[in-house]
């Protein structure tokens, strides 16, 4: 692992390529790719959508505990992601990392409540993620810098920076810049950053190199994009691409220039 940086904390929790799958197939295609973490989810169902429990436990039997894996539970809006969380731990064998379920359509004291609800609701061991939508205009959800800020006042540990609208612009062209800002402030609480947003191939070194602890992506790797399929050969690329990227020093705020 790289050493830290002037201006970045280096949190060591989550580090590397994460792949987004639909079934056990595709995550034994993106394991034989090198993926880091395993992220079950149906991209059919949203952003972040949940898959039906029998799915999430056939990604469990797969991953078998060569990486970790993570789980999608929806939007936290529904009121229905807990659930999903629920029954899907229930049928896996071996509980999932972590889950996370996103914050559309939520001002920010409502998301305070409902992320506070969801991690309460997941087993022990499985920790909450913290969400924010790049493109929080789109999706009426929290402003990520305050989403940050909440995230941190009450402990959070992870961060995943994402886009909640899929047909929309990607992360960086959603965010106007702001990503490495975000990620600082982030890091600056002691969270690990996971980046997301309809990557591609292209951009996921420039998203280490901003300082993403963990990248995520579904569509860079999949033959036909985010409703296509895994395939180990562009998981390969992207790990290779992720492995290539230098973390950029950033200034230390306050200190002198």
């Amino acid at each position: 692992m790289s050493e830290p940086q002037a201006g970045r904390r280096v949190t060591g929790r989550w580090q590397g390529l994460l792949v987004s799958v639909r079934d056990a197939s595709e995550a034994s295609d993106a394991l034989a790719g090198g993926a880091a973490i395993i992220d079950v989810k149906e991209p059919a169902r949203g952003p972040l959508g949940a898959a039906n429990a029998d799915v999430a436990a056939a990604v469990a039997a797969a991953v078998g505990g060569a990486v970790p894996w993570t789980l999608a539970c929806g939007e936290l809006a529904t009121g229905e992601a807990a659930a999903w969380a629920t029954r899907s731990c229930a049928a896996a064998a071996a509980l999932p990392a972590a889950a996370k379920a996103g914050p559309a359509g939520l001002s920010p004291e409502a998301w305070r409540k409902s992320y506070a609800a969801f991690a309460a609701a997941l087993p022990a061991g499985v920790e909450p993620v913290a969400v924010a939508y790049a493109d929080w205009r789109r999706t009426a959800a929290p402003d990520p810098a305050t989403l940050i800020s909440a995230a941190a006042e009450i402990g959070c540990r992870t961060l995943l920076i994402d886009t909640g609208d899929k047909t929309g612009p990607g992360l960086f062209a959603a965010s106007a810049g702001a990503v490495a800002d975000w990620i600082d402030a982030a890091h600056g609480a002691g969270m690990a950053v996971a980046a997301a947003g309809r990557l591609t191939l292209d951009e996921i070194a420039r998203a280490r190199e901003i300082g993403a602890d963990v990248v995520a992506v579904r569509g860079a790797v999949c033959r036909g994009g985010r409703g296509g399929v895994v395939e180990r050969n562009l998981v390969q690329a992207a790990g290779t691409l992720l492995a290539s990227a230098v973390i950029l020093a950033r200034p230390v705020p306050g200190a002198p220039a």
